[in-house]
């Protein structure tokens, strides 16, 4: 990234009107506009710092410059994130916890992971036949909080899994929104926290005894870097750290029968049974697809870079979606084609639909690996294992709504197993 003089500043009071308003591309749009990959703006009322690309996110994850402890917007924390979780995390501390979360994502857990996604798939099989429509992505968002549960070792009554879903759901469904929608979520986290920390309780107490290797286990246990078990309420948070993130695979797994729909060649392809091939498709998708605009941290200390000012505390934003639609990093980024990867150089910061860095010393998502298993396991499962008619509808997706789903939510009809 060159620096050709002072950094780009977007003039005016505030930009937070546009920033809603133009939801994923606000970045990007402005970096096109700027002709740069870092500009200066306002944002909730104070001087904030966008930036995109390769360069930049390995900037933006360089924790002597930035910190994460308190960038998140508060009504994120009190939607998405949770107080005091990992997300929220700087230094000795951070990496401590980060361990705690790394350390359930071993081959064998990741096994047993798709071994009970696989049959969850299948239970729901069971019911989508007898069904005239099937909504996709309510549907999968209940088969993915009942696989996080089974996999994290919470124990669900039957009873409780619709509204369960819908507390879990309503946390990042919510999480770019205002006004009512913003209430629910803060409503359903409070739900979902007080029920995790009963839960958590019991453990404590020996009443419930989940599997030694499920976070529930591990999580109620872990002690800080002083010596003491995690608060019950911080334990609650980083709980449904896990089973969240999962639920939310329900917006990748619409993208991925959307693009099956809207690229029929793509599914001849898959169906010759290549894996390489069916991992560079998932990987496509997560690229090519909206799923998290941006990331934020703040300035850590004074300090320079390209020839650009930064200064301590100052709100940074990371264009996720940007720098995985950057034409330096990706040639015609705005077409599907799963096999720009067959070639790919693996960086840890030019492909970050998740974040990018380290998984055990940076800040990212944990859950990746999580994500792509999943994610394997149910383009087979939309391949190979059902059939299934897509009836005319209305799957155009917002690049304003955060998260972009499909505005149908991809009904099916005439499901049938292909065995």
């Amino acid at each position: 990234m060159s620096n050709a003089g002072k950094m780009p500043k977007e003039e005016g009071i505030d930009h937070s009107v546009s920033l809603i308003r133009e939801g994923y591309l606000y970045i990007l749009n402005k970096r096109r506009s700027f002709n740069s990959d870092i500009f200066e703006t306002r944002l909730l009322g104070k001087k904030a710092i966008c930036m995109g690309g390769k360069e930049a996110a390995e900037l933006f994850y360089d924790v002597e410059n930035f910190k994460r402890k308190d960038a998140a917007p508060n009504r994120v924390v009190q939607t998405l994130f949770g107080k005091n979780g990992v997300q929220a995390l700087d230094g000795q501390e951070h990496q401590h916890r980060k361990e705690m979360f790394m350390s359930i994502m071993s081959h064998e857990e990741l096994t047993r992971l798709t071994d009970i996604t696989k049959k969850q798939w299948a239970l729901a099989t069971t019911k989508w036949e007898k069904a005239d429509q099937v909504i996709l992505y309510e549907e999968a968002k209940e088969i993915l909080f009942r696989t996080a549960c089974e996999w994290a070792g919470v124990p669900v009554q039957a009873s409780e899994t619709k509204n369960l879903t819908n507390y879990f759901s309503a946390m990042f469904e919510s999480a770019g929104a205002i006004g009512p929608t913003h209430w629910m979520g803060r409503n359903a986290r409070n739900h979902a926290e007080k029920w995790m920390q009963e839960l958590i309780e019991h453990v404590r107490q020996e009443t419930i005894t989940p599997p030694e290797n499920t976070a529930l286990y591990r999580f109620s246990g872990h002690r800080e870097l002083d010596g003491n078990l995690l608060e019950t309420e911080v334990a609650a948070v980083e709980v449904i750290n896990i089973i969240r993130p999962i639920v939310a695979i329900a917006v990748f797994i619409n993208f991925i029968t959307l693009a099956l729909h809207h690229y029929p060649e793509e599914r001849k392809k898959l169906q010759a049974g290549d894996e390489k091939y069916a991992e560079m498709f998932i990987q496509e998708v997560r690229r090519f697809y909206p799923f998290f605009p941006f990331v934020t941290a703040l300035v850590k200390k004074d300090f320079t870079w390209n020839g650009y000012q930064f200064e301590k505390g100052t709100l940074t934003l990371l264009d996720l979606y940007g720098t995985n639609h950057d034409s330096k990093i990706w040639g015609n980024p705005d077409v599907f084609n799963p096999a720009r990867f067959v070639n790919w150089q693996e960086s840890p910061f030019g492909f970050i639909p998740q974040g990018g860095g380290d998984y055990f010393g940076g800040h990212r998502c944990a859950g990746e690996w999580v994500t792509i298993e999943i994610m394997k396991v149910s383009l087979d499962f939309l391949l190979n294992e059902i059939t299934y008619d897509i009836p005319e509808q209305d799957v155009s997706y917002s690049m304003v709504n955060i998260p972009s789903i499909p505005r149908s939510k991809i009904v099916i009809e005439n499901v049938k197993r292909t065995m």
